[in-house]
């Protein structure tokens, strides 16, 4: 097995080729059809946490694909656990599990991403999430303990937060949604912030001089 380690922001995402219950998949066959990524790790199949993730992810696919996102599970168990489990899942909570999830029983995916902690468990993936964006960059991620599972809301809203850092050059504060007003850059010389605290014609909502919110437009 190779050596384990976590990719970090801004870094290129590790692609992989791998097999799943959707049969053999790369990260490259989406974010090259300009598909965001939500790459999730849980620990093992039949679990009790990471079943009300999996229903919780299940019912919202259908909004993460609004948003251009794909989501992607890994764990290292085998293709027929995943496919026993995904069938007994959409029994107990009546949803359909449509993303493909990744059999890694090499550890190959683990490995790139850093998922296996000795410390926690040699044998089994932590609870990770990796935000991949369409050049196959890695945006966010975040660990969990096996005993916390993960707020479905709030991945979404990392996604929606980055798509609109993206489209307009502003940043998203604390507890942002959208629709909600957002950061705008800091001034960079004496002179500008002197012009952002006079407000004059700027349109910005002016808390400090390195404080300043604005409106998005509402989307038509």
């Amino acid at each position: 097995m190779a050596e384990s380690r976590i990719p970090r922001i801004m870094e290129p995402a590790p692609d992989f080729e791998a097999k799943s219950t959707h049969g053999l998949i790369r990260l490259s066959d989406y974010t090259s059809r300009g598909k965001w990524v939500l790459l999730f790790s849980h620990p093992a199949d039949f679990t009790p946490v990471c079943s009300t993730e999996f229903i919780e992810f299940a019912r919202s696919y259908d909004d993460f694909e609004k948003i251009n996102v794909q989501l992607i599970g890994v764990s290292i168990d085998s293709v027929f656990s995943h496919i026993a489990w995904v069938r007994d899942l959409e029994q107990i909570g009546g949803v359909q599990v449509k993303f493909p999830v990744i059999a890694d029983l090499d550890q190959k995916v683990s490995s790139a991403y850093g998922l296996v902690h000795e410390a926690a468990a040699d044998t089994a993936t932590v609870r990770a999430v990796f935000a991949i964006d369409p050049k196959g960059t890695v945006r966010a991620l975040i660990y969990y303990p096996m005993q916390l599972g993960r707020n479905i809301d709030e991945l979404f809203r990392i996604f929606q937060a980055l798509q609109t850092a993206d489209a307009n050059g502003v940043s998203c504060p604390a507890n942002w949604r959208p629709g909600q007003a957002v950061i705008v850059a800091a001034p960079a010389t004496v002179e500008d912030a002197a012009k952002r605290t006079s407000g004059a014609g700027s349109g910005l909502n002016v808390q400090s001089w390195y404080l300043s919110k604005k409106d998005l437009p509402i989307a038509k």
